[in-house]
């Protein structure tokens, strides 16, 4: 069974997430922060990595960078509902730079985010 690691400082994002991609037949660990993504990861590593950009603490970016360098081989899907009036002028571009291997602009349809699952699963 493929498994997948959810990383958001939201609650209902991880749990929506989470009970989609267990519908699907996906094992799901979660996580609330970059922090807590890395020291699970680092204990038990999963075939997918979904990583919300903007979080306190440790960011979705500087934790994909983290990771990144550990694991040259990672598989991650960046996700963020910011925009670009935060101050970055494009998560998606600096997320892909660092490591991230696809991008989701929430909300999305479920169907997107299992789409781009199964698709980092078969490459």
């Amino acid at each position: 069974m493929p498994s997948v690691l959810v990383v958001d400082d939201q609650d209902q994002v991880r749990q929506l997430i989470r009970e989609t991609l267990e519908q699907a037949g996906y094992e799901v660990e979660e996580a609330s922060d970059g922090k807590e993504s890395l020291d699970r990861y680092r204990v038990r590593s999963t075939d997918v990595v979904i990583m919300d950009i903007l979080m306190p603490d440790q960011d979705g970016l500087e934790t994909i960078m983290t990771l990144r360098q550990e694991f040259p081989d990672i598989r991650i899907i960046a996700m963020t509902g910011g925009s670009d009036t935060v101050g970055i002028p494009n998560f998606f571009d600096f997320a892909k730079m660092l490591g991230a291997r696809r991008a989701l602009q929430k909300p999305f349809e479920l169907k997107v985010l299992l789409d781009a699952v199964a698709a980092e699963l078969t490459v």
